[in-house]
């Protein structure tokens, strides 16, 4: 007796939600490697990101968005524009909400994504730091807005993971292979480095620093076949906020350049020399060329 082939799943899922809710540790977490930076700051994730899974019997393309958050700059509107572009033709919506933190506004959210055209999932995240009866609150808050499934998840401990995929994966179509199975992102690696170095700098900044923040890539040289040079431009908006990222005697610039010359060599498969510069370009976030350079096309 011949054996019925089992169908094969895939489609597109959108990762929307309020800022700093998880949505680039959950991305990294389901695809089990790193192709989101991700830092305790909100909006962090500035472009639309988008990480692979495959299994032998299903593909999930997960497009990570930044933030949704009422943008103040150029920057803002190309963030919130991309986020709009990753929900068009999607397969699916994964909306993210952090258990710990919810406001009317995560509320408004669930309402416009829980009437999207296409199978709704929510995930509540950071469940490790809520008690069942506060989760059960949360819950309750949300239940009556139109998903298809409410997951308590934690996206840092693992909790909840494999009930999500299973839930994505019940409501995607039939489809091809959309990317090659070893294929995690579409992300160039000129691109993953300078978000690494940016990732960094976030961690160690200042408050009123990391949103000034921008990193291009000026060269990628193979000095050996086990060794490459890298030249990246940190770009801040006031001189007072160059001297921070230096630091004194260059110390914090040296420990932005370790620690992302690290993740870039786990990255490469390779050792990296990897030189940095720091240079002012007032108002950035507001010049259309300048958002150009770094990558934040506004076309």
């Amino acid at each position: 007796m011949t054996e019925t082939k089992k169908s094969f799943r895939s489609g597109f899922v959108t990762i929307v939600g309020r800022p700093n809710v998880g949505k680039s540790t959950l991305l990294n977490a389901l695809i089990g490697e790193k192709v989101a930076i991700v830092s305790s700051r909100p909006q962090t994730t500035r472009s639309r990101m988008m990480g692979i899974l495959t299994e032998p019997d299903y593909q999930i393309v997960f497009l990570d968005t930044p933030g949704i958050h009422q943008p103040r700059t150029q920057l803002g509107e190309y963030m919130m524009k991309s986020v709009q572009e990753a929900m068009d033709g999607m397969d699916g919506l994964l909306m993210l909400v952090d258990v710990t933190a919810v406001t009317d506004r995560d509320i408004a959210v669930a309402k416009e994504m829980a009437g999207k055209r296409c199978p709704r999932v929510l995930a509540l995240n950071k469940i490790d730091l809520r008690s069942r009866e506060a989760l059960l609150e949360v819950i309750g808050r949300f239940a009556d807005l139109g998903f298809d499934a409410i997951i308590p998840i934690s996206a840092k401990t693992g909790d909840g993971l494999e009930e999500l995929k299973t839930e994505l994966v019940r409501r995607l179509p039939e489809g091809p292979h959309y990317f090659p199975d070893d294929m995690v992102t579409d992300q160039p690696e000129r691109v993953i480095c300078a978000e690494l170095i940016r990732e960094k700098a976030l961690m160690h900044l200042r408050d009123e620093v990391p949103h000034g923040i921008g990193v291009e890539i000026m060269a990628i040289r193979p000095v050996r076949d086990d060794l490459t040079e890298i030249h990246a431009t940190i770009y801040c908006e006031r001189d007072a906020h160059k001297g921070i990222i230096i630091g004194r005697g260059g110390s914090m610039l040296r420990t932005i350049g370790s620690e992302a010359r690290e993740d870039i060599e786990r990255l490469l498969d390779r050792h990296v020399s990897l030189q940095l510069w720091v240079k002012v370009r007032p108002d950035w976030r507001n010049k259309p060329g300048d958002l150009h350079n770094l990558g934040y096309d506004q076309a």
